[in-house]
């Protein structure tokens, strides 16, 4: 009896431990979708906090002409058109602080458009 009730234990245990690997599993595979918005001369949100490891879904829309990210340290580039939507998918390889810039001209203030990526551990 006690061996068939610590058989019955040691199978719940396991069993907990499998389903719970998988959904983190799961969780870490599923990307987190940021969305930014571009319009003449800024990004918004303007700066956004990511996990290393964790997947990223970056949803690019633009407003009004035709705007872009590039964060080159972490090999990200998006392009959107006028009106329209982008994205790109990919995993923050390395924890620190980054900016990308618009790499598509829109005007006189292009070069103040900057969007800050926080990535940590």
């Amino acid at each position: 009896m006690y061996r068939k009730h610590m058989q019955l234990v040691l199978w719940v245990t396991v069993s907990f431990a499998t389903g719970l690997s998988s959904q983190m599993a799961l969780a870490r595979s599923v990307p987190q979708r940021i969305e930014v918005t571009a319009k003449r001369f800024a990004f918004e949100p303007g700066e956004v906090t990511l996990k290393k490891g964790q997947p990223v879904m970056l949803v690019l829309r633009s407003a009004d002409v035709a705007h872009g990210i590039r964060i080159r340290e972490l090999n990200v580039e998006v392009k959107a058109a006028k009106g329209s939507t982008a994205e790109v998918q990919f995993t923050p390889d390395k924890a620190g602080d980054f900016v990308g810039h618009c790499y598509v001209f829109c005007g006189s203030g292009h070069g103040s458009m900057v969007f800050k990526v926080h990535v940590v551990e």
